[in-house]
């Protein structure tokens, strides 16, 4: 036994968001589209309560418009609210990490997924290292302790921002060089440089999403 404990995913909620946020930023749902409940769940293998909570984040979000007893509108999306998103996520995705430095956190864990991410590339697993991304990135604002944080980022999750022009092979090498670069300053306790880091590894990927439209 090698002693690791079960790798963390976003609740059911925030996991129908991220899919449904992704297929909207993606194009993949379209404007004007009308989505329901039942049909939302039955395709995403999911209950309708988890959609029903995806729906209420998403329209925060301002992504769709929900009728009462007739679904969710798609409102579409353009470059200014997938700027504000990112902006959003970068600032608090770097303060947890400056956080996690501030108070000394125990790195085992999060070195623990990277190193299974970095196996699940050598095996050309980019389905299992998406959700390795996701788990990283979990525990990072698990660790930086402010319940609040942690909730706000489950609700902006969106997954990996492959580019139009990227395939899954290059994302996935150009992340992990980042997550190696965010977890190597966080390990020296470097509250600045992990900050920026992980401001500069949101903002490129904002790029490519933006490489899309």
């Amino acid at each position: 036994m090698l002693g690791l404990k079960p790798i963390k995913m976003l609740p059911a909620r925030e996991r129908v968001a991220a899919a449904l946020r992704k297929a909207i930023i993606s194009r993949q749902i379209t404007e004007g589209e009308v989505l329901t409940l039942e049909n939302t769940a039955q395709e995403l293998g999911v209950s309708i309560t988890p959609v029903r909570e995806a729906f209420q984040i998403l329209e925060r979000d301002g992504l769709i418009d929900l009728k009462q007893n007739k679904g969710a509108t798609v409102l579409g999306i353009n470059e200014t609210t997938l700027r504000e998103h990112f902006q959003i996520r970068a600032a608090l995705e770097s303060e947890a990490c400056a956080l996690c430095c501030r108070n000394h956190i125990d790195m085992s864990r999060i070195e623990q997924i990277l190193t299974v991410s970095k196996e699940m590339i050598k095996k050309e697993d980019y389905e299992n290292y998406s959700k390795l991304n996701q788990s990283l990135h979990m525990e990072i604002w698990t660790a930086a302790g402010n319940e609040k944080l942690k909730k706000m980022l489950s609700e902006l999750w969106s997954g990996l921002s492959l580019g139009v022009k990227m395939t899954e092979a290059e994302y996935a090498k150009k992340s992990i060089k980042e997550h190696e670069d965010i977890i190597e300053s966080m390990k020296k306790y470097d509250t600045m440089e992990a900050w920026r880091r992980m401001h500069q590894h949101i903002e490129r990927s904002l790029e490519d999403v933006l490489s899309e439209f």
